[in-house]
């Protein structure tokens, strides 16, 4: 069928109306192009980001910079939080490092532990390092969620005590804290050292706050581990600090280990995520725990 528009002014608006619509869209099909090219330019740059850091084993930021350099430092903080959500990188203080290159020192099972739960760690170790204050002497102990809190600790003048090898390497790119590492036995499943002379090298040794994790927890078993010899040691620390801050994500409520270092009388501020059960909260608050 055949229209024929006898008025030119009908005409030339009904062109113009056509034009229009075709300029919108080619604007849209424009825009909807270059939201599609710069998705897959970020995971391009993402997947190289996760390539150089797996080659390297562990990279500042400024290097990556180097790599980088039309790319802002907010931009590529944004792409290691991405990785680090993905399970492939660790993020540490000024830079990142391989969940690889983790793997080649403590095997699958930190590796693993270190990105597991970790919105619920970031948001722990945060808590817990708002409550440390310059100056004070302190222990740590070699869980991931103390990896965390190292990472989270402002760099000022205090004491660290740990067991932790990858808590002792993450304070080290710190400036003024003065740490010392625990010797013993390595458990590779935690990065961290235990040893039956503990005592002898605590007995002449002080700290007022004891900052600890813990891998289950229930009421009636208390706070538990997988190693007994690490068991004794924390059992140790509770006799030696003032005040005991457990650090637990939710994820471990409800859990058993074979041995118990702690129970809720020994404490005196737990320190956890918002998925805490209410319920268990107000049972601690009735024990004079303070749950933050």
């Amino acid at each position: 069928m055949k229209i024929v528009l006898q008025n030119t002014k009908v005409r030339v608006i009904i062109q113009t109306g056509l034009t229009r619509l075709r300029v919108n869209n080619v604007k849209k099909l424009f825009k909807n192009f270059s939201k599609i090219v710069g998705a897959i330019m970020k995971r391009n740059r993402i997947k190289e980001l996760e390539r150089i850091i797996d080659v390297q084993g562990k990279m500042s930021l400024i290097e990556l910079e180097q790599y980088f350099p039309d790319v802002s430092q907010m931009t590529l903080r944004r792409d290691l939080l991405v990785l680090e959500q993905e399970g492939k990188i660790i993020r540490v203080r000024g830079g990142a490092m391989s969940v690889k290159e983790v793997q080649k020192v403590s095997g699958e099972p930190y590796a693993k532990k270190a990105v597991s739960h970790l919105d619920e760690k970031q948001e722990i170790a945060k808590k817990a390092a708002a409550l440390i204050d310059e100056g004070v002497c302190f222990f740590i102990d070699g869980g991931t969620t103390s990896m965390s809190l190292a990472k989270e600790l402002r760099d000022m003048p205090c004491t660290i005590f740990t067991n932790g090898m990858a808590v002792a390497i993450q304070l080290a790119q710190k400036k003024y804290p003065n740490v010392t590492v625990i010797g013993g036995q390595l458990l590779k499943d935690n990065l961290s050292t235990a040893s039956p002379n503990s005592k002898t090298f605590f007995e002449n040794s002080n700290f007022e706050i004891a900052v600890l994790s813990t891998s289950a927890f229930t009421v009636e078993n208390g706070f538990s581990c997988g190693s007994q010899i690490e068991a004794e040691l924390l059992t140790l620390i509770l006799k030696k600090a003032k005040h005991i801050y457990m650090m637990i994500d939710s994820s471990k409520i409800g859990k058993i280990m074979p041995f118990t270092f702690a129970h809720l009388e020994d404490i005196n501020v737990l320190i956890t995520d918002d998925s805490f059960p209410i319920e268990l909260k107000r049972e601690l608050e009735e024990r004079n725990i303070v749950v933050i």
